[in-house]
């Protein structure tokens, strides 16, 4: 299953701290060899500032994986990062001090300007103030101290008038809330930092571009482990500006809109327009869960999509952000299937049917009846066939005539729209034209140049 593992792909658009879950979560599942994972997560650590966590993995690496033969010197840099911590600490001390106080917080406004000036007269404080509260906040973060780190940067982004480092901020503060795992406070940072990328003018689009694309894989922490998570994801992905850049930048987060829809029933009818998404993307990137739609929907191959729902099974069991979403999607999947499978042929065999479905025979058979009560199939089940017989539906002619021509008015509302503006334009311009033709008899002048006299025409 390593096949289909996307964490490589991930990795260059996500905070190094943030890759160290999924590292952990391949280690546990064994997705790749032990001594690989651990080397992998030494390198991540090692560039951080939690050295004592950096010494544990390195002892804890074989022989072969240590670069060098000498052991770095965990203690001179446990000394320096303890030093940094100091000074940030004292170079922030009178701000922090400042901001905490609640008659001050009651003072502040929606303008950062006036808070400064405010900020200034009333307690002498700095810019450069503020600015030691991103390098603390970011030191704090870099030591793991993620609590610390998103009270500062929230501070700091609410004085900053920094619109680049107030940007950084607000990415260091979710960042922050995801490690610490507060969802509520994540959902509220993540759609505000959305918000802050669609209204901020960047120099140049590929930076628009790349912030959406960090913000589509960082937000995978959030959507996915949040209540109302896959609804905010869905509502989220399928807007034209990040539809775009999963196309253009990362196919491979169809997988989790994919996810997405087929594990919310309440969202099916965004299913027709996963199909296109998922049809236009299928030469860049496919695996099993995006294979089982078009299998589905766009082939109605049901021999292939049985095969793919079974690997989807395991595909989901090794992707950290899906694997809680395993059983619920195998059921919905299952339904689907069944579903349209039905809508197809007029004489189903039960038996045939459980088994594209991966089901014993006597669960099979219950599932099956229940689908057809829920979704209130014209159907009956034939128990000494042991199948299911799909009446058919057709309307009658003239509501295939209603259905057919029911476009028709709109369409001869906005023609009639569009000839009334036309009318009214070209009286305005006649209007125009024979005024200044007025103008100029009045006031004796020669002949109207060559346009004019053609607009009088």
């Amino acid at each position: 299953m390593s096949q289909y593992d996307l964490t490589q792909q991930m990795i260059p658009y996500l905070d190094r701290q943030l890759v160290f879950p999924l590292l952990e979560f391949l280690s546990f599942n064994k997705v790749y060899r032990e001594e690989d994972l651990l080397k992998a997560k030494y390198d991540l650590v090692s560039k951080t500032d939690m050295v004592m966590f950096a010494k544990e993995l390195y002892e804890a690496l074989p022989a072969e994986k240590r670069d060098g033969d000498k052991e770095p010197d965990f203690g001179a840099q446990a000394e320096a990062v303890k030093k940094k911590l100091q000074e940030g600490e004292a170079k922030t001390e009178h701000i922090r001090n400042v901001i905490e106080n609640p008659e001050v917080v009651g003072a502040l406004k929606q303008d950062k300007n006036q808070n400064m000036q405010l900020l200034a007269e009333m307690y002498q404080c700095t810019p450069e103030m503020v600015k030691e509260l991103y390098s603390y906040g970011f030191l704090q973060y870099c030591c793991g101290n993620y609590g610390g780190s998103a009270d500062l940067l929230f501070h700091f982004s609410v004085l900053s008038t920094d619109a680049k480092l107030t940007l950084s901020a607000m990415w260091g503060k979710l960042a922050s809330e995801i490690l610490l795992g507060n969802w509520e406070v994540a959902y509220e940072d993540m759609m505000r930092l959305k918000e802050t990328i669609d209204k901020m003018s960047f120099d140049a689009p590929l930076d628009e571009l790349e912030q959406r694309t960090w913000l589509l894989h960082w937000s995978l922490f959030v959507f996915f482990n949040h209540p109302n998570g896959r609804d905010g994801l869905i509502e989220m992905f399928f807007l034209p500006q990040y539809i775009s850049t999963i196309q253009n930048a990362c196919p491979w987060i169809l997988r989790y809109l994919t996810a997405a829809v087929m594990t919310n029933r309440k969202r099916r009818s965004m299913m027709k327009d996963l199909v296109k998404i998922v049809q236009q993307v299928s030469y860049m990137y496919k695996d099993p869960v995006t294979e089982f739609v078009e299998a589905l929907y766009d082939h109605f191959d049901f021999d292939m999509a049985a095969a793919k729902l079974h690997e989807c099974e395991g595909v989901l069991e090794r992707d950290y952000f899906l694997t809680g979403a395993v059983d619920d999607f195998i059921e919905n999947a299952r339904f689907f299937l069944a579903e349209v499978y039905c809508r197809i042929h007029k004489r189903i065999d039960i038996g045939h049917l459980t088994q594209k479905l991966n089901m014993d025979q006597e669960k099979g058979e219950k599932w099956i009846v229940k689908l057809i009560r829920d979704t209130r199939m014209d159907a009956k089940v034939d128990f000494e066939n042991n199948t299911v017989i799909m009446n058919s539906a057709h309307n009658p002619i003239y509501q295939q005539v209603i259905e057919r021509t029911k476009a028709i008015i709109f369409r001869s509302q906005v023609l009639n729209g569009a000839i009334d503006k036309r009318e009214i334009s070209l009286a305005k311009t006649a209007a125009a034209a024979a005024a200044a033709v007025t103008a100029a008899a009045g006031s004796g002048a020669g002949a109207l140049p060559a346009a004019a006299q053609a607009e009088a025409k």
